[in-house]
């Protein structure tokens, strides 16, 4: 999306989209999911936890650090990860609000 067409839209449309954009997808989600399911930070390589090659999980991690759905700082030669819970609370609320508005009981299509 053009960064014009894009600021035709209201800030919480565009914050949920890059939070949603940031969760659309299978190894994002997994990376979330180890981060959550060890209920600790993780100082080295999430690699030998995903069956995922080191860069392409190296980029899935950059995606989430972006939207601030992890945090990574830099311990020596290793970098220590965390959830955000800030922005993981923020991500419920945004989705819970988004889907709040969508009355399922009516028939859309």
């Amino acid at each position: 999306m053009t960064t014009q067409k894009e600021t035709s839209f209201d800030e919480a449309l565009i914050l949920r989209a890059r939070l949603f954009k940031a969760m659309a997808h299978p190894a994002r989600l997994a990376i979330l999911q180890y981060l959550a399911d060890i209920q600790t930070c993780i100082t080295g390589d999430i690699a030998e936890e995903l069956p995922l090659s080191r860069t392409t999980v190296n980029q899935h991690l950059k995606e989430l650090k972006d939207v601030g759905l992890i945090v990574g700082t830099v311990e020596g030669v290793k970098t220590n990860y965390c959830l955000n819970t800030k922005t993981i609370e923020l991500l419920r609320k945004e989705t819970d609000d988004f889907l709040s508005k969508i009355d399922v009981k009516k028939t859309y299509c």
